[in-house]
């Protein structure tokens, strides 16, 4: 196991840790980019197409399947809880997410290790990765009023990106 992958999944769940104790605790939202959560989403599925198509080893799956399932939760509470969702401000949340996704999807097309569609997706989901904190980053600049546990989590996944 790469140590600084295993650094990057750790900080990236401490990170979702982070989010998913402020949602579950406070009953808010508020700080937080749908708009980032739903790329993260993006990400997660395509980067992890292969979990059904071939097994690499028990940490590799428990991992993937906790981040495409904590993200769906993140998702689900910001959309559909009913206290929840009343304090997701997209007011603030302007960013336009979907611009993000064609240049991600066309650099993966034109520059990836082989050109077949599980390894296509797997370099779309790293682009995409690199600029889906970029919504987070203009909400918090945009509503200028972090509270720790927001703030904590913006850092905690920043580094989780760098390490990785």
């Amino acid at each position: 196991m790469n140590l600084f992958r295993l650094a990057g999944d750790m900080t990236h769940l401490l990170s979702i840790v982070v989010l998913l104790l402020k949602i579950r605790t406070m009953k808010s939202c508020a700080g937080i980019s749908l708009k980032t959560q739903e790329l993260y989403i993006i990400v997660f599925v395509t980067r992890y197409l292969d979990l059904f198509m071939r097994y690499v080893s028990f940490y590799n799956t428990v991992m993937k399947l906790v981040f495409l399932g904590t993200s769906v939760a993140i998702v689900w509470y910001m959309r559909y809880h009913k206290v929840v969702k009343q304090t997701y401000n997209k007011d603030e949340d302007t960013f336009r997410h979907y611009f993000l996704i064609p240049p991600c999807f066309v650099l993966a097309l034109l520059i990836h290790r082989a050109f077949n569609v599980m390894e296509v997706l797997w370099t779309f989901s790293l682009y995409l990765e690199a600029v889906a904190i970029l919504p987070q980053l203009v909400l918090l600049q945009r509503s200028r009023n972090i509270d720790n546990l927001t703030g904590n989590y913006v850092f905690l996944l920043g580094y989780a990106i760098l390490t990785n």
